[in-house]
């Protein structure tokens, strides 16, 4: 059965602490967890293949699961698996080829047509020496639709291979190493601002980028952190042990933070703790970026998943708590910064792959 999709059948087997599901029509502008797609058999098969089913999302401001019913699934999606969302867009690879990837607005809550899910294929995927495509660690794009003519997207793959193309005029990818090694903890992502593409190296000292055309070596900017939080040896001591995250957001209005998030799970008890740094200048004259701990970043929310990172307005979005990052792994975590308190939410258990975070007006 494909990893994309799920039957309808199995919606009766949920966790007894998720929220209760609820069916809506058109969703407001919130941000979402897109989780999946169910359809029923009985309904059977529409013209060119296709499913009738629903999509499944996760809405953080109202702390329930919404189902956008009626839509048409593709028969291409039957047998692809997600491997990454930007912009409110979902990439898939088929099952049985993973160098064959495409774009889908399946899972679009805002989508402007339910009844003609939008698929744009891409080029094959072709692998580097020293590189590999057959896992991706997160895909970014540099426009809010693939069909912008001057859109990027570009894939970041388990290791060192980074792929661009322009969607629906590139025939194959342009490929380039990563000058570093260790960057699977880290995300690639758009600065809209700066125009081009981040990528902080493994420590979390530097910062790399690449401009939309990738025809230059990457640059680097030092970041400078002139404050530390002021924590106990132990709690130091702990988050060496922990798996370190980091994350180069941007807000709308151009602001920029390093988000390093650390995770613990196994034999000890499961901790997540989430540390922000706010860029305070431009760039220098020597290249470097000031970072500044904060424990304040106003009205606004940080959102972390397996995804490109995003930044969202609360006030835009009743529901969502300001001064907060919402965090997608094992489940949902939202960290109140003020207090550093953690909340976690389970998900359905059903879910065949890790939710991506959807930014409001995606269309």
């Amino acid at each position: 059965m494909s990893q994309l999709l799920f039957r309808l059948s199995k919606l009766s087997h949920r966790n007894k602490n998720v929220f209760a599901q609820k069916s809506v029509r058109l969703f407001s502008t919130s941000p979402c967890l897109s989780l999946c797609c169910v359809w029923d058999d009985a309904l059977g098969l529409v013209e060119g293949g296709s499913y009738i089913g629903k999509v499944l999302f996760f809405d953080p401001a109202k702390n329930e699961i919404l189902q956008l019913p009626d839509k048409t699934i593709p028969q291409e999606l039957l047998n692809s698996k997600p491997i990454g969302a930007s912009q409110g867009w979902g990439f898939s690879s088929e099952q049985s080829n993973h160098n064959s990837l495409h774009i889908t607005d399946l899972f679009n809550p805002l989508a402007a047509s339910k009844s003609n899910t939008k698929m744009i294929p891409l080029p094959p995927l072709t692998s580097m020496l020293y590189g590999q495509t057959k896992v991706v660690w997160n895909v970014a794009m540099s426009s809010s639709s693939p069909h912008e003519e001057d859109c990027v997207v570009a894939t970041k793959f388990f290791g060192r291979q980074l792929s661009m193309c322009k969607p629906g005029r590139d025939l194959a990818w342009t490929n380039r190493l990563i000058p570093f090694d260790g960057a699977e903890n880290s995300n690639l992502m758009y600065s809209k601002r700066d125009q081009r593409f981040y990528l902080p190296a493994p420590g979390g000292n530097y910062l790399c980028s690449w401009d939309l055309h990738f025809d230059n070596d990457p640059k680097f900017n030092e970041l400078v952190f002139p404050n530390f939080p002021n924590l106990p040896q132990s709690t130091w001591e702990d988050l060496d042990s922990c798996i370190r995250e980091d994350h180069w957001v941007e807000s709308p209005s151009g602001q920029s933070f390093l988000v390093k998030r650390y995770s613990r799970v196994g034999s000890k008890a499961p901790m997540v703790m989430v540390l922000v740094f706010r860029e305070e200048d431009q760039v220098t004259a020597k290249g470097t970026r000031n970072m500044c701990y904060t424990q304040d970043i106003g009205d606004l929310c940080i959102f972390l998943s397996k995804n490109d990172p995003f930044c969202v307005v609360a006030s835009s979005c009743p529901g969502l708590k300001p001064n907060s990052i919402y965090m997608m792994d094992h489940c949902v975590s939202i960290c109140e910064l003020a207090n550093g308190t953690v909340t976690c939410f389970e998900l359905p258990k059903m879910m065949p792959f890790s939710p991506f975070w959807i930014p409001p007006c995606s269309v």
